[in-house]
């Protein structure tokens, strides 16, 4: 079914919890929050999508996407213990793992579009308006959202130091 094998099953199913888990946490915290119990199913989600894209993959850029969200899952769950709670360990924490979302959430998008219908997708060519117009729409939403963490994040610093 849609031209996917076991393993590549294997691959969608285990990083499939990762979408909505991040979803309720941007609307609900405004970020992904690693040290919570969702955070954790993110990290395994994603963990398990971003190493079985390398017995998937077919092209080199889903092995570049899948190297570099194992590094920003690490650096973003990982910057506090490196540096503490110091405030810009909140900010490479956000930005991180804002970035893994969006690599996510990427292929995710370009799949569904050229798998889905089953026979006959709504998009054939990685060239096609359709597909460049929702990576383009979800790079979009990852500089609004990025800008608003960052402002989020700078505003509450502020008011913390003033107390």
């Amino acid at each position: 079914m849609f031209g996917i094998s076991p393993l590549g099953w294997i691959h969608t199913i285990g990083s499939l919890p990762a979408i909505p888990v991040a979803l309720y946490m941007f609307a609900r915290h405004g970020r992904i929050v690693p040290r919570s119990p969702l955070g954790v199913v993110y990290f395994v989600s994603m963990l398990i999508g971003a190493v079985t894209v390398f017995l998937v993959a077919h092209q080199l850029v889903s092995f570049v996407i899948g190297a570099v969200t194992i590094l920003l899952l690490l650096a973003g769950y990982g910057i506090e213990r490196i540096l503490g709670p110091a405030r810009v360990a909140g900010y490479i924490e956000t930005v991180c793992l804002s970035l893994s979302a969006f690599l996510l959430m990427l292929p995710t998008v370009t799949e569904i579009l050229r798998r889905v219908p089953d026979g006959h997708p709504l998009v054939t060519d990685l060239k096609s308006p359709l597909l460049l117009g929702a990576q383009g729409s979800l790079l979009v939403i990852l500089v609004v959202g990025l800008t608003a963490q960052i402002v989020y994040l700078a505003r509450r610093g502020r008011v913390a130091a003033n107390w």
